[in-house]
């Protein structure tokens, strides 16, 4: 499909009665300008042209029941395009205003660490003694979580745990090293994404994600992180093996969070 075809036929399908009235549901007033926002992106980026209209108006749909922004300047959601398919991503910012939308974390953070900074880690607790900064080369990246109920967590990667991560869940970023591009997001903003990877891995091992509670937006933002929704369920593209097609089954997400919603009212 030529870009041009692209780029008219999502205008077609946003400017229909069906999907305006679905984004409308989700995001009320402010529904015309996160439509136009979709539409900017894809012109802004010629590789989302190349991919299929229905993968970028699912991600878009998705980043809109989390009503999370997509302006790639704010930081929050992406759609990022792979293999001619778009893909739904947050980013470190989202998954903070997740969490701290819930009303169940009291402090939430990511963010790098220079050489010294962290004199030891106690291998049962899991607690960092802090130690003084030697240098202002970025050694790892640290996540800290304190819900209100007074429990907190800390999560440490080194540089070399975070490149080993995304190798292996990057197909993207792993073509990038092989080929000396720079074609992934893991390449054009390492920073960020090593926020992310250490952030999320936190919070998917010990925050709130339970969907019948308040973590249920942060719980679906996490299962649909870095995924193209398909007929069958959210498809990981971007960690298949050539050649190999994975389909994880899920509930639509429109209706798990109208259902959630409903569930959530006092």
């Amino acid at each position: 499909m030529k870009t041009s075809e692209t780029s008219a036929n999502l205008q077609q399908i946003l400017n229909s009665a069906g999907v305006k009235n679905r984004f409308d549901e989700l995001l009320d007033n402010s529904s015309a300008s996160f439509i136009s926002s979709i539409l900017t992106i894809v012109r802004t980026n010629s590789k989302l042209q190349d991919c299929s209209p229905n993968s970028i108006l699912s991600a878009a749909g998705i980043a809109a029941a989390l009503k999370l922004p997509i302006n790639p300047s704010l930081g929050f959601a992406y759609i990022v395009p792979y293999k001619n398919q778009a893909q739904f991503q947050i980013g470190w910012r989202g998954l903070v205003q997740l969490a701290m939308r819930s009303g169940l974390y009291a402090t939430l953070n990511s963010g790098a660490v220079c050489e010294g900074q962290i004199k030891e880690i106690d291998f049962i607790t899991g607690e960092i003694v802090r130690g003084e900064k030697i240098s202002d080369k970025v050694v790892g990246y640290i996540a800290y979580m304190e819900l209100l109920n007074g429990f907190s967590k800390s999560l440490y990667m080194t540089i070399e745990e975070i490149q080993q991560h995304a190798e292996k869940y990057s197909q993207s970023y792993a073509y990038d090293l092989k080929n000396g591009k720079k074609s992934s997001v893991w390449s054009t903003n390492f920073d960020a994404m090593a926020k992310k990877t250490v952030l999320k891995k936190l919070l998917s091992g010990f925050g709130i994600m339970s969907i019948d509670q308040k973590g249920a937006d942060l719980a679906t933002a996490l299962q649909a992180d870095q995924a193209v929704v398909t007929d069958g369920g959210l498809r990981y593209i971007d960690n298949e093996p050539d050649g190999e097609e994975k389909v994880v089954p899920f509930e639509e997400i429109f209706k798990l969070h109208t259902a959630d919603d409903e569930n959530n009212e006092e």
